[in-house]
C-alpha cells in the first residue's frame, strides 16, 4: 500500500508514522484498522532537536539525576518533550501532543504564551535578580495587584520559591500567632515535599520512615464518592456521584456524619486548642476529590472556636482554574485567614506565595523573616503579565465553558462504561476515577490504568494520574485549550477505554 502526503495535511512526520503503525498492524492481523481519532490542526511548526541521543538522555537521567525521577517517567515509553507552545507539546521526534496536565496544573495560561515570554524577555534585559532589601518595582507592583484580587482583609504578601515552601511558612505562621502547635489535614492531601509538608501530606507514597508528623493530624476526607457518606446531591460541581441520596433541600446527612468525625477528633486527638486547618478547596494530587457543600463553611467555624486559624491551599484550585471563581476557597462560600499559592501563579517559573491578614503578619514580625529569591523582580514581572493574560483573554470563563463541557461528556462516558466509576471537578479541575465495578467501588488495578494511560498518550493526549491508590486520570490543562481540543481528548479516551474493555 502506497501511503501519500496530501498538502493540506497538518500532521507532522512522526504524527503519520504513527497512524501507518497502526494501519500495518491491522492489515497484516486481518484486523478492521480502527478509525482514530484525528488531531486537531495547529499552525505551528516546532524547532527540530539535534542535540543528544534519546539512549544518552536516560543515561544521564539514571546516574546523574534525582533517581526517583526514573520512576516518575509514567510510561513504558518515556516521552522526551523538546518544545511547547500554548497547549501543545511537541517530543524530539516531532510529534505533537495535546498537553492536558499542564506540568503537573502549573502552566495556567499555555507554554510559552506569547504575551509572558515578551514580559520575560524585556525583563531579562532590563532586571534578573536583585533582593528584598532594596525596593524593585516589579516586586511591589505585583503585590499590590496579587492582594486585589483577595478579599480583606487579605493583603499582606510574602513571596517564596515554590508550594512547599509556601506551606512551610504558613504554618510557622500560624502557630506564632495562635500560640498553639497543632495543625489538622484531610487524608489524602498533598501540601509539599519539604519536611514540614511532609507532615501535612496524608498520603504514604510521599512519606519517608522518619519524623515529620511534628503536631499534623489527618481528619478523614469528606469523599462523596468513595468515603463513608455521600450522595448525589452533595458537591459543587456541574456533576455528581451516582450514589442515590434521600436527603431534603437544603440539608446534607453526609457532610452532618464528616463534621461529625472532625469533632471526634477534637474530642480524642488534638489539645483544646490548635493552631490551623489546612486543606485544598478541592485536593488536588488526591484526584480531584471534592468535598461535601458545607463541609468547608462548618470546619471553618469548629477550628476558629478552637482558637485556630483556616488556611487554603490554593496551589493548584487558584487562577481561576475552577472557573466559577478566581480563588477554590470562594466556591465554599468562605474567607480563610491566610491562602498560599503557586504552579499556576507564573505559568512555570519557580514562584509561590502567602497572604495573610495584618493581624498575623504583625505577630510574625517578632523575628526576622527574608528570602534570597521570593520577590525576584524577573518572577514578580512573569507572575504580573499571567494575571493579566488571565484577564485579557478571559482564561477563567474559558475554564468554565470548556471545563463544564468536558466535565459533562466524560459524564456520558461514566454511564457508558463500568470502569469509569466518578467524574468530578470545576472548570478545569477534573479527576475520571476508575473503578473494578460501580457496585464495589473497588479501584481499578495499576496495570489496567497503565494500559489505559499509555493508549491515552500513544494516542497524542497527555493526562496525569492520582488518588491514594493511582486510580484517577486528572484531567488539568492549560487554561487555553478550546472546545475541539476537548473534542479529541474525549474521542482518545473513549477509544482507550474501549480497547482496554476488549482486551479484558
Amino acid at each position: 500500500t502506497t501511503l501519500r502526503w496530501r498538502k493540506t495535511c497538518l500532521n507532522t512526520p512522526a504524527e503519520c508514522m504513527y497512524y501507518c503503525k497502526i494501519l500495518y498492524v491491522s492489515v497484516t492481523m486481518k484486523h478492521t484498522p480502527p478509525v482514530l481519532p484525528q488531531i486537531p490542526p495547529f499552525d505551528f511548526k516546532p524547532e527540530p532537536y539535534q542535540v543528544r541521543g534519546l539512549y544518552r538522555l536516560l543515561d544521564i537521567r539514571k546516574h546523574n539525576c534525582n533517581p526517583m525521577t526514573m520512576k516518575v517517567t509514567y510510561y513504558k515509553k518515556p516521552v522526551f518533550i523538546n518544545q511547547g507552545y500554548m497547549q501543545w507539546l511537541w517530543d524530539v521526534d516531532g510529534r505533537r501532543y495535546l498537553d492536558l496536565f499542564a506540568g503537573i496544573v502549573t502552566v495556567s495560561v499555555g507554554h510559552c504564551n506569547p504575551k509572558v515570554t515578551e514580559t520575560a524577555e524585556k525583563q531579562l534585559r532590563r532586571l534578573w535578580h536583585t533582593t528584598a532589601i532594596y525596593v524593585n518595582p516589579q516586586m511591589q507592583e505585583y503585590a499590590e495587584k496579587l492582594a486585589s484580587l483577595l478579599p480583606d482583609p487579605l493583603k499582606v504578601v510574602y513571596f517564596t520559591n515554590s508550594g512547599s515552601e509556601a506551606n512551610d511558612l504558613a504554618v510557622l505562621m500560624a502557630r506564632l500567632h495562635t500560640g498553639n502547635f497543632d495543625v489538622i489535614t484531610l487524608r489524602g492531601s498533598y501540601h509539599g515535599g519539604s519536611p514540614q509538608a511532609m507532615g501535612l501530606t496524608s498520603n504514604t507514597q510521599y512519606k519517608y520512615p522518619v519524623p515529620s508528623s511534628m503536631g499534623c493530624h489527618n481528619t478523614m476526607c469528606p469523599d462523596v464518592f468513595r468515603g463513608l457518606w455521600g450522595g448525589s446531591h452533595c458537591r459543587d460541581s456541574p456533576v455528581q456521584t451516582i450514589r442515590e441520596c434521600s436527603c431534603s433541600p437544603g440539608h446534607c446527612q453526609a457532610n452532618d456524619m464528616y463534621i461529625r468525625e472532625l469533632k471526634e477528633m477534637f474530642a480524642t486527638t488534638v489539645p483544646s486548642r490548635i493552631a490551623a486547618f489546612f486543606t485544598e478547596p478541592i485536593q488536588g494530587i488526591g484526584g480531584a476529590v471534592q468535598f461535601s457543600k458545607n463541609y468547608l463553611k462548618d470546619t471553618y467555624q469548629l477550628v476558629r472556636e478552637k482558637g485556630g486559624i483556616c488556611i487554603a491551599d490554593e496551589v493548584q484550585t487558584g487562577f481561576g482554574r475552577t472557573g466559577s471563581h478566581f480563588w477554590g476557597f470562594q466556591g465554599h462560600n468562605v474567607l480563610p485567614d491566610m491562602v498560599t499559592m503557586a504552579k499556576g501563579i507564573a505559568n512555570g517559573f519557580p514562584m509561590g506565595a502567602v497572604v495573610t491578614t495584618a493581624e498575623i503578619a504583625r505577630s510574625f514580625a517578632k523575628g526576622v523573616h527574608f528570602n534570597t529569591f521570593g520577590g525576584n523582580p524577573l518572577a514578580c514581572a512573569v507572575a504580573s503579565s499571567v494575571l493579566d493574560t488571565i484577564k485579557e483573554d478571559k482564561m477563567q470563563e474559558n475554564s468554565a465553558e470548556v471545563g463544564t463541557y468536558l466535565l459533562t461528556e466524560l459524564a456520558k462516558l461514566r454511564d457508558k462504561y463500568e470502569i469509569i466509576g466518578d467524574v468530578r471537578g470545576k472548570g478545569l479541575l477534573i479527576g475520571v476515577e476508575m473503578v473494578k465495578d460501580k457496585a464495589s467501588r473497588d479501584p481499578l488495578p495499576s496495570e489496567a490504568m497503565a494500559e489505559i494511560f499509555e493508549d491515552t498518550k500513544d494516542m497524542g493526549v497527555l493526562i496525569g494520574k492520582g488518588g491514594l491508590y493511582g486510580q484517577t486520570f486528572r484531567i488539568k490543562p492549560p487554561m487555553c485549550i478550546t472546545k475541539d481540543d476537548a473534542d479529541f481528548f474525549l474521542a482518545v479516551f473513549n477509544q482507550a477505554v474501549h480497547n482496554y474493555m476488549e482486551r479484558r
